[in-house]
């Protein structure tokens, strides 16, 4: 009892204010010790947590504390308690997925965000929030040279929304009541959504959210011929058919760079017969349109002047950290008819004249952060050829990998490699089971993240069982993709028939 009294006398020296800017420097700058210490030995760590389910219940507390306790014992309790549950995202062995990158100038640029502490849904909530946030958007439309429709000087512009799903979701919304408006709103049940297989289920979700029928999302099938990109024919042949059924073809939705294997659509192709069909066309573009900065990588967005939307994570692969996912839209009135509300409480001047933009009505929700500083300051304090060179050695890093990979009889690659995902797998042996050279991957797969030396992840293409590993975390060098694919190999031999 007496130590508990005697606890609390010394807590009530250290109890943090609300806001008190003199403790606010002090224990900020011992968290920011904290954070670089803990990326000064992320190595140490295994990549993918290891922990069992539960694992935390059976560690902490069953209520929050009744008294302050000290920052001392919660950092002490992130070390011991927190971080063996955490998957390292940022560690340089992290392959799987795609990159979330973080980055000293997106960090910097949260902390401000976090500090100035505002929720700018309208233009007079912070016109600094809103207009910074066009102008940056701006700027990263003319690095892509996406089309002049897509920028904020006519009718078009962008946004940032917290991920690709809700960029999908919000010009869903925008093309449904666009279509309804003219056809009628009893029509929503003749309404077609059209992609490949390979799209993101994002897509999927958007379409339950939206009250499109499943019945009446046609998913194209890809294969190996063309790299898993969906073949326009293809899609030619679907909408004739509703179109005779009397159904309503609305959206399409094309990729550049798919989750599985990176494939990209010819945006070009699928463009023009969304254009005869007066669909939207919506091109997600979320974790290679980072890397269309580049001038020889530009091309694999050619045809996106044909796309009603444009859609890429800066939060992947651009030293943005999450969440920070860019959508330009060419008509922006087609987002606000259909999620604009109006309350007499939020009415103002400047909305009510037209002066401005107010981005509640480009989002799902009414809040928003002010997400365009940590985008602003990782274009100002790393510029325009520092990323464009940070994508290209990851690319590098991957092409070395494939080389490895394709030089080792027992592995092959799956799907030609187009930016910094290789997707690989050790081949089947001599009986040519592809049930058993499934099984033999996945347990490759898992015997290598067990180790906890590196994370990869896996997908499945064309029945096969196939493992990815994508190039991206800013700490990633030449030496730990060698090591990688040393761990691989290694894991290999022991599942390999003797």
């Amino acid at each position: 009892m007496e130590n508990g009294s005697r606890n609390r006398e010394n807590g009530s020296r250290n109890v943090l204010k609300p806001m008190d800017s003199e403790q606010l420097r002090e224990y900020g700058h011992r968290m920011v010790d904290f954070i670089a210490d803990y990326y000064k030995t992320i190595e140490s760590f295994p990549v993918l947590s290891q922990v069992q389910p539960g694992y935390l219940h059976n560690i902490l507390p069953d209520s929050a504390p009744d008294h302050p306790e000290t920052v001392e014992q919660v950092l002490d309790d992130v070390k011991t308690k927190i971080l063996p549950g955490v998957t390292h995202w940022q560690s340089p062995n992290f392959f799987a997925y795609y990159p979330s990158n973080s980055s000293v100038a997106g960090f910097l640029g949260e902390m401000l965000s976090a500090g100035l502490g505002i929720v700018g849904f309208s233009w007079v909530t912070s016109p600094a929030a809103t207009e910074l946030e066009m102008i940056v958007l701006d700027w990263i439309a003319k690095m892509l040279n996406l089309p002049d429709q897509f920028l904020s000087k006519g009718k078009g512009g962008g946004v940032i929304q917290g991920s690709a799903s809700e960029a999908v979701l919000v010009v869903m919304i925008a093309a449904r009541d666009k279509v309804l408006r003219s056809v009628g709103k009893n029509a929503l049940g003749k309404l077609v959504v059209y992609s490949s297989d390979q799209t993101h289920s994002a897509l999927q979700k958007a379409c339950q959210i939206s009250g499109i029928h499943p019945e009446n999302c046609r998913v194209l099938k890809a294969d190996s011929s063309t790299n898993y990109a969906l073949r326009p024919e293809l899609l030619q042949e679907a909408v004739s058919r509703d179109l005779e059924a009397g159904l309503i073809p609305f959206f399409l939705c094309g990729n550049v760079g798919t989750t599985s294997s990176t494939a990209v659509d010819p945006l070009g192709a699928l463009g023009k017969i969304a254009k005869s069909n007066e669909m939207w066309f919506h091109v997600d573009a979320a974790y290679a349109g980072s890397a269309c900065i580049c001038p020889e990588y530009r091309q694999y967005i050619d045809g996106v002047e044909t796309a009603d939307s444009f859609n890429m994570n800066a939060h992947k692969w651009f030293l943005t950290n999450f969440d920070c996912s860019l959508l330009w839209v060419k008509d922006q009135y087609a987002l606000t008819e259909a999620l604009s509300t109006n309350p007499e409480f939020l009415k103002n001047k400047a909305s009510q004249e037209n002066l401005v933009v107010d981005y509640k009505d480009w989002q799902i929700p009414l809040g928003r952060r002010f997400r365009s500083l940590k985008l602003w300051m990782v274009l100002r304090l790393y510029g325009a050829e520092t990323l464009k060179n940070y994508i290209r050695n990851h690319i590098k890093l991957a092409k070395d990998l494939e080389q490895l990979v394709s030089q080792d009889p027992n592995f092959e690659v799956i799907t030609p490699r187009i930016f910094a995902l290789v997707c690989f797998r050790m081949v089947p042996t001599d009986d040519n089971d592809e049930k058993k050279c499934n099984r033999r991957n996945l347990e490759l797969l898992e015997a290598v993240n067990s180790s906890g030396k590196l994370f990869i992840s896996h997908t499945a293409l064309s029945g096969k069982i196939v493992l990815r590993c994508a190039i991206g975390a800013p700490l990633t060098e030449e030496k730990h993709v060698k090591e990688t694919w040393k761990v691989i190999q290694e894991k290999a031999s022991c599942l390999l028939p003797k």
